[in-house]
């Protein structure tokens, strides 16, 4: 893939390709380990001699992590791309070496807190990253490829995480991709480019907060992300006791429906990497916000047998993956002198989001899976209202004078 036009870019073209490749693996890894607690919350609350409700509130606390994320997502803007992007995934190394070699509650807390921590540092320093180099016009693409690394921790990750746990317990997964995580950060360190010396300052988080905070269209963007994120969350949080309750679905057959799951979010994600582009990024994610209403709807007519249920969960997974991955480009834009910031502050409502629908979902699940679904839908429907009034293709607003020009 060519994705500069002149020639002293040469080197970097060869290079880039390699380095999306590298941002899909670490994102595989970092989020088999962040995505492997949902399913196999009952096992994990029984190995650890605690109820289940322990353990969701130490998820509820990790998703409370969010309000840090301009603090420490915007490290990519004051402190450099590269460096914050070794930064998170050394923390995601030391938290998974730490369950796997102490696996305690406590341990699973700090554990949960540090995974949350290098996301909240990574993800917005590599999309900048992707956004300092691809051109808006192919940011879909890319996008929707490096998103892989989603869809494919449900899809590999996790099925290998059940095996793992079936056979040597809940905390062994820990400890093998707390290993492949080292050569993770080997890898990123030798691939990405020290970044030149900059003549123009960089923006601090002050004044790139105040960039992002100017703009409508950038604060509708994060209101769309928290509205998106806490109607996943409140079906996410329970889907795993749905199945166990409903089919008695045992360790292995949950992992089997993380990996239809994770079919679906690759499905979502190529569909992004090949429409987005052509069709507009704005109109994409409305388009996204509505099925995933209609699919919510459908999940527990569907859900009347195992089958049912896991068409249904495919639907649900496909919709949702593709308006997240569809509102990456179009956020990439929004504030261009501020884009670390800007990602920052989106990863910010999605993990207030995600706090929002644990909180939710339990005390919903006592009604039924259909109450869950229910709010989920008026979730994404108030988000395409504000999709349409507030947000633009492109509507960015003017950058802060020290900001770090593209």
């Amino acid at each position: 893939m060519t994705f500069s036009r002149d020639v002293s870019a040469s080197k970097r073209q060869f290079a880039l390709p390699y380095q999306i490749v590298s941002f899909l693996l670490t994102r595989m890894v970092v989020n088999t380990a962040f995505r492997m607690i949902y399913p196999f919350l009952p096992e994990i609350s029984r190995g650890l001699g605690v109820s289940l409700e322990t353990v969701t509130r130490a998820i509820t606390l990790r998703a409370g992590l969010g309000l840090f994320s301009p603090l420490l997502g915007s490290l990519a803007d004051s402190r450099g791309r590269r460096a914050a992007m070794l930064i998170g995934a050394a923390l995601f190394v030391v938290a998974m070496l730490l369950v796997g070699l102490v696996p305690t509650y406590a341990t699973l807390v700090i554990a949960l807190m540090l995974t949350t921590c290098s996301k909240i540092i990574f993800d917005p320093a590599m999309y900048a990253y992707l956004g300092d180099h691809v051109p808006y016009a192919r940011r879909g693409l890319v996008a929707g490829f490096v998103e892989f690394g989603w869809s494919g921790a449900f899809l590999l990750g996790v099925p290998a995480a059940g095996w793992l746990i079936a056979r040597s317990g809940w905390s062994s997964p820990f400890l093998v991709i707390g290993f492949i995580g080292i050569g993770l950060w080997v890898l990123l360190w030798r691939i990405i480019p020290a970044e030149p010396a900059r003549t123009i300052a960089r923006p601090s988080l002050r004044q790139g907060l105040r960039t992002v905070l100017a703009s409508r269209p950038a604060l509708a963007s994060i209101v769309v992300s928290l509205l998106i994120a806490s109607s996943n969350e409140t079906v996410n949080i329970v889907y795993g006791k749905w199945l166990e309750d409903s089919f008695r679905f045992q360790i292995e057959a949950l992992g089997l429906s993380a990996a239809i799951i994770g079919i679906s979010e690759l499905l979502g994600e190529g569909m992004v990497a090949g429409l987005v582009d052509r069709l507009g990024k704005r109109r994409a994610v409305g388009l996204g916000l509505g099925t995933s209403a209609l699919t919510a709807l459908l999940l527990p007519l569907l859900g009347t047998s195992p089958d049912g249920a896991r068409l249904g969960l495919f639907l649900f997974y496909l919709t949702f993956e593709f308006t997240v991955v569809s509102a990456i480009p179009l956020s990439t834009e929004l504030v261009p002198a501020a884009r670390a910031t800007m990602l920052a502050a989106n990863s910010t409502a999605a993990l207030l989001g995600r706090m929002i629908g644990s909180l939710l979902g339990p005390a919903l699940f006592v009604y039924g899976l259909g109450a869950n679904t229910v709010l989920c839908a008026v979730f994404n429907v108030i988000g395409l209202v504000l999709l349409i009034l507030f947000i633009r293709e492109g509507s960015s607003e003017p950058s802060v004078s020290s900001a770090p020009q593209d």
